[in-house]
């Protein structure tokens, strides 16, 4: 009997063997059908490399057609769609960056669960006939909080970032093998999707540092194996800072851009390598406060017609731009300028996922390239649009109920020392007796503060406005409470301001003049409180029944509503009647809203909704004015400004200094203007007198300060004093595009204006200069470009 078992258990084992082996077969030709005859061998899979001005898969010449999406910006439920969506343009690659502080939350806590699962996403990819880019970081900026960097990363206060800092190339280290272990089985010598992985994130606009670089390189190779192609992307005025040599190295630019220009210094080093563009902008992200960003479809459709008709790949960022959900939209720099929820992006796919104009467009195009073959049906969406009629919010619960942790101090203290990553603290503490007006001064507050005293609402100091001071009335008692809210937005996820703490940073103090002599209280001694913005949150604090009716904090708390829906479908929540915050349905966190704009509404997918009753909860740190409701349309509303922009061409240049003036070349690429001497300035003008092309508009993409030694000057304290007019018809070309650190964007003065046309910039400070580094825009030509020119000082 034994041994009649014992065949038996031989028999199952080998018919279980062989069933793997046919699985694997099956899969495989799948694909391989999949991919319109390209094949991948069944045991060794396949392989992708670089040939004499070309890729090669599988040794045949490979163009990459890749559309970057991104999957926590898009619900799981849809991301087959997405996917299919973009292989019904042409595409045959989806690029996507990983999010490293989305996957480990918490120090050592990892979840690629869920909407984090990015095997799951890779294979979803697979299946549906398309290869895949992995771009792991460990930085992304993306547009997405501290650049994809964990927040708990600022615990230790003295971290050098994208540095080799021993604690932080340890959490990388740990990082990316764990990633590694969801996606090196994936890989194309594996008979998986991934044909590329990247190294680093264009680190040439954060520094120079090649050992850091290749130990990030060494990192991932020892993880993905010597074969997979790696490849490092930057911008074609500073790539070779940190280009490795046994990298492939791609261009980053935008609509419009010159495309010989941009790879002209990559022929010249590397004649004989493949070209490819691995981030050509569709659009552009919009800011709090700024016009919402669009760019022209022709221009994005001709150039990568013209990529296409050269044999240069791409990835088409963003192909699909979809939401950054929750508390994940970061913040540009120079200065503090959040994102907004929406990362629609001008895309050809909108951000709820149906095609836009430019779509239709660029897939239109797209069918030349295609060897031919029909392009796939454009898939159906999955929801409908629904509108819901007006709905009240009947629960309230003032914004302290929803503190979570306090403590005191006698020093202030951040956020992430208390250990919190995203919410708002409040700080609390006694008032010397001053009987005069005073000046109250944080240093500094990030990034929207609210001052009370006594809980009498006093005013807000504002990161976005680079405010830092409010006057106050005389305090006429000893101990009068000082209560300042502080609601952390986005860090920084560009530049070297990506170390970016949030609460208040360093110390409150108090100025005041008394019997004509100046005092300054620095003030001590704080009651420090957090309210993390998670929905466990939100539950805990509306729990509390009794506080529902106290309104106070400028009525600043949680509001709780519900509407009820016969069929569910895609629809969008006007928050027009709130402040400023953020809103749950169902649990899930639909990001942050503002009533300044552009944004208006938030994006509420109908997979998270449900047939009947559904819950809606806001958290305001402002508050509603009069009756708390809102409702949801069938459309977006992306481009709705409710604060005045100042009215610009003021500024009297009479009262300026000539340190230079010249005649620029013509063309596209970066000009040093020296002075031939070094001068202390603090607000420097730049004055287009005539233009190269013999137009009226004026176009600058970039400008830079240099010191006496000749260095760039740090940008981060610059704000826009003046412009003499803007172009805000035509791309939203306002005159802080000179310093955004972008440069496929661009100050453009408004064309109906006469010459000559300015710029003024506020350098913060008195700066030794010596120099302005001038850039034109990328565009060929260099449309616009300045001719004639003074530059002057004051």
């Amino acid at each position: 009997m034994q041994g009649k078992h014992s065949k038996q258990l031989t028999r199952i084992t080998t018919v279980k063997r062989d069933m793997k082996k046919f699985l694997k077969l099956f899969l495989t030709l799948t694909f391989a059908l999949a991919m319109n005859g390209t094949a991948i061998a069944a045991d060794k899979g396949g392989t992708f490399t670089t040939g004499n001005k070309t890729f090669l898969l599988n040794g045949k010449p490979f163009i990459v057609k890749a559309a970057e999406i991104h999957y926590p910006r898009i619900p799981r439920a849809y991301w087959e769609h997405r996917i299919k969506m973009c292989k019904a343009l042409g595409m045959n690659t989806i690029c996507i960056y990983i999010f490293w502080n989305i996957h480990e939350q918490q120090e050592g806590v990892f979840n690629f669960n869920g909407n984090n699962d990015i095997a799951a996403f890779c294979r979803m990819a697979q299946k549906n006939g398309m290869y895949v880019i992995v771009r792991p970081g460990p930085y992304v900026c993306a547009e997405w909080e501290m650049g994809g960097l964990p927040w708990w990363l600022l615990k230790k206060k003295d971290i050098k970032l994208r540095e080799q800092d021993p604690y932080f190339m340890e959490r990388v280290k740990i990082f990316e093998k764990k990633v590694g272990e969801q996606l090196a089985q994936l890989t194309i010598q594996n008979g998986g999707p991934i044909i590329m992985v990247q190294v680093e994130n264009e680190y040439g606009s954060y520094g120079v540092n090649k050992p850091y670089v290749s130990e990030i390189r060494d990192c991932l190779r020892d993880i993905y194996g010597k074969e997979l192609t790696l490849f490092q992307c930057d911008w074609a005025s500073n790539f070779e800072r940190n280009g490795l040599d046994d990298l492939v190295w791609t261009m980053n630019f935008g609509t419009g851009a010159n495309i010989d220009s941009q790879f002209k210094r990559l022929s010249e080093l590397r004649p004989n390598a493949p070209k490819m563009c691995s981030e050509f902008w569709s659009g552009w992200f919009d800011k709090w406060g700024a016009r919402h960003e669009t760019r022209p479809a022709k221009d994005m459709v001709a150039g990568l017609d013209e990529m296409l008709s050269k044999g240069i790949s791409f990835s088409l960022y963003m192909t699909h731009g979809g939401t950054s959900f929750g508390h994940w939209a970061g913040a540009n720099s120079p200065g503090f300028a959040p994102d907004v929820t929406s990362y629609d992006y001008d895309a050809p796919i909108n951000e709820y996922g149906q095609p836009t104009p430019k779509y239709y467009e660029l897939r239109k195009m797209m069918e030349k390239y295609s060897d031919g073959k029909k392009l796939p049906a454009i898939p159906k969406t999955p929801m409908p649009l629904i509108s819901v009629p007006k709905f009240k919010f009947s629960e309230f619960s003032p914004l302290r109920n929803g503190i979570n942790k306090s403590m005191t101090s006698r020093d202030i203290k951040t956020m992430e020392e208390l250990d919190m990553g995203w919410g708002s603290m409040i700080y609390t503490a006694a008032l010397p007796k001053t009987g005069v007006e005073s000046i109250l001064r944080i240093d500094d507050p990030h990034d929207y503060a609210q001052v009370f005293i006594n809980d009498k609402y006093i005013g807000t100091i504002d990161r976005v406005k680079n405010e830092k001071a409010l006057k106050i009335p005389a305090i006429n008692e000893e101990g009068a409470k000082l209560t300042i809210v502080v609601e952390a937005m986005g860090r920084i996820n560009f530049g070297r301001a990506i170390k970016d703490f949030k609460g208040i940073t360093d110390k409150v103090t108090l100025n005041a003049e008394i019997g004509g002599n100046e005092v300054t209280w620095n003030i001590k001694n704080w009651t420090i409180c957090t309210i993390p913005d998670d929905y466990a949150t939100t539950q805990k604090a509306l729990s509390d029944k009794a506080a529902k009716q106290n309104r106070n904090l400028r009525t600043a708390g949680y509001y709780r509503g519900y509407f009820n829906i016969k069929k569910v479908g895609d629809t969008f929540i006007n928050m027009e009647a709130f402040g400023k915050g953020q809103v749950y349905v169902n649990g899930h966190a639909l990001g942050r809203f503002w009533n300044i704009g552009p944004q208006q509404t938030l994006y509420l997918p109908g997979c998270w909704l449900k047939k009947g009753r559904n819950e809606v909860i806001v958290l305001d740190v402002v508050g509603a004015e009069g009756e708390p409701t809102a409702f949801c349309q069938d459309h977006p509303e992306l481009d709705k400004l409710n604060i005045h922009r100042e009215r610009k061409g003021k500024e009297d240049l009479k009262k300026y200094a000539l340190v230079k003036n010249g005649t620029t070349k013509a063309g596209n690429g970066w000009q040093t203007l020296s002075f031939g001497k070094t001068v202390k300035a603090r607000y420097v003008a730049i004055v287009a007198e005539s233009t190269h092309d013999g137009g009226k508009s004026v176009a600058i993409a970039e400008l830079y300060a240099q010191d006496a030694d000749g260095k760039r000057l740090s940008r981060e304290p610059w704000t826009l004093k003046d412009a003499s007019s803007e172009d805000l018809n035509n791309g939203n070309n306002t005159g802080d595009k000179v310093y955004d650190l972008q440069e496929s964007t661009f100050w453009k003065s408004n064309g109906a204006e006469r010459l000559p046309q300015y710029i003024v910039i506020d350098l913060g400070t008195e700066q030794n200069i010596s120099a302005i580094e001038y850039l034109p825009r990328a565009e060929k030509n260099a449309p616009g470009s300045m001719k004639d020119y003074k530059i002057l000082v004051k």
